[in-house]
Formats: structure tokens, C-alpha cells, sequence
């Protein structure tokens, strides 16, 4: 876990979502928050290691994650315990809500990207997810707005500018 923050304001918590069931919820500490753009930093919320294959999320990596209440994504600039940039995680998800105890809600709809630290790879993720989740048939205009959001997050990957996503404009 990342160091508590001697400021409890700065304390919040990230509510993952998927098809309506909470899905994970975890501490982290709010960097920013400009009314539209959040970013908060956590620890890796698991004591056990993921290994993707291409990735492996291990305790004592932080994320340096970045919120939106206005895009249908989420990017999480993932770090090993000694700093060093393992690469980027996206989830496309609706627009975050925050709620009045702080709590960051963001519901995954299922497609996430994945980019390396030097940009070489770049990984569309859980498509097959996607297609068995039903969201094309209970909510059409979100299930095409996720499918426009990965496309434009992969295209944006595949450039030196991706990480201008990360800064308000």
C-alpha cells in the first residue's frame, strides 16, 4: 500500500464496478481533482501477484491513476516498488462519479489497452469479455461509445503523444 496521507482529505477510495456489482474497492490518495480530471495514487490491491503475460502487477507497485467525469476511459501508469515504469493500463469505463464521502465510482465495461513503458506494445484486451457481457443488447449507445473510446485509446497508444492524455487541455 502507498503511505497514508497525513492529510484525510487527500484519503479517498476507488469503487470499481461491473455490470452494476462492485467489483473492487481500495484506498488510494487524491493528487488532484480540477472538478473534471482526477488522479490518485494507489498500491497494487492485491497481496498476490497478476501475471498477464505481457505484465506482471506485484505488491508494491504503484499506480498513478487518472480519472475523468467526462471521458469514457481511465489510465493507470503502473510503477514497480522501486519506481521503475512498467507501462500504462487502460480501462475503458464510464465517465468516474465522485460521491460526497470521496469515493471515486468508475464502472468497467470490460475493454481495457495495455501499452508498454517504452510504447512498443500495445494490447487491446478482454474484447471476448466484451462480447459476452450482454452490454450491446441492454445499452447499445454505451456498448458503441466503449468500442469508439478503445479504438481511439489504441490509436493514441501507437503515438509519442499518448501520455498527452494524461494532462488537461
Amino acid at each position: 500500500m502507498s503511505a497514508p496521507s497525513a492529510d484525510p482529505a487527500r484519503a479517498t477510495h476507488i469503487a470499481l464496478t461491473k455490470a452494476g456489482q462492485l467489483k473492487i474497492r481500495y484506498p488510494a490518495e487524491l493528487l488532484s481533482d480540477d472538478g473534471t480530471h482526477l488522479v490518485v495514487r494507489a498500491a497494487w490491491a492485491r497481496d498476490t501477484v497478476k501475471d498477464f503475460g505481457f505484465v506482471r502487477f506485484e505488491p508494491g507497485d504503484v499506480f498513478v491513476e487518472h480519472y475523468w467525469r467526462d471521458r469514457w476511459y481511465a489510465v493507470k501508469e503502473v510503477r514497480s516498488a522501486g519506481g521503475v515504469l512498467k507501462g500504462w493500463y487502460c480501462d475503458v469505463a464510464r465517465p468516474a462519479v465522485v460521491h460526497a464521502d470521496g469515493t471515486v465510482e468508475v464502472e468497467d465495461l470490460d475493454l481495457d489497452l495495455w501499452r508498454s513503458a517504452d510504447g512498443t506494445d500495445v494490447l487491446r484486451l478482454d474484447e471476448d469479455e466484451f462480447a459476452e457481457s450482454g452490454l450491446a443488447g441492454r445499452d447499445p449507445e454505451a456498448a458503441a461509445e466503449a468500442s469508439r473510446t478503445l479504438d481511439a485509446l489504441e490509436q493514441a497508444a501507437r503515438t509519442a503523444a499518448f501520455t498527452d492524455l494524461l494532462t488537461d487541455r
